[in-house]
């Protein structure tokens, strides 16, 4: 059974797309991406902002998660990025 802590994160891409992804360490996964070593999407969008990270207990909680987060409008996310407290 996979006891790692997972996190949902959105990054705001410099052309102002939104970007939703997964992983074990936020922080670690964004500088992936910043090196162009992310995810396709965000290559060539830079500077990218880290805009919101939520805690997920394991991997299948964040794959629901991130589904989710996907499936909300640009409006709805862009309230929960305001309502984000780090």
């Amino acid at each position: 059974m996979e006891s790692a802590e997972w996190e949902l994160y959105i990054l705001r891409c410099g052309d102002g797309t939104l970007y939703t992804g997964i992983a074990r360490d936020a922080e670690k996964r964004l500088a992936m991406h910043r090196g162009g070593k992310g995810a396709k999407y965000t290559r060539g969008r830079g500077p990218l902002e880290m805009v919101y990270r939520e805690k997920c207990a394991d991997h299948s909680e964040a794959l629901r998660r991130e589904y989710a987060m996907k499936q909300l409008t640009r409006e709805e996310k862009e309230r929960l990025i305001l309502e984000y407290k780090p």
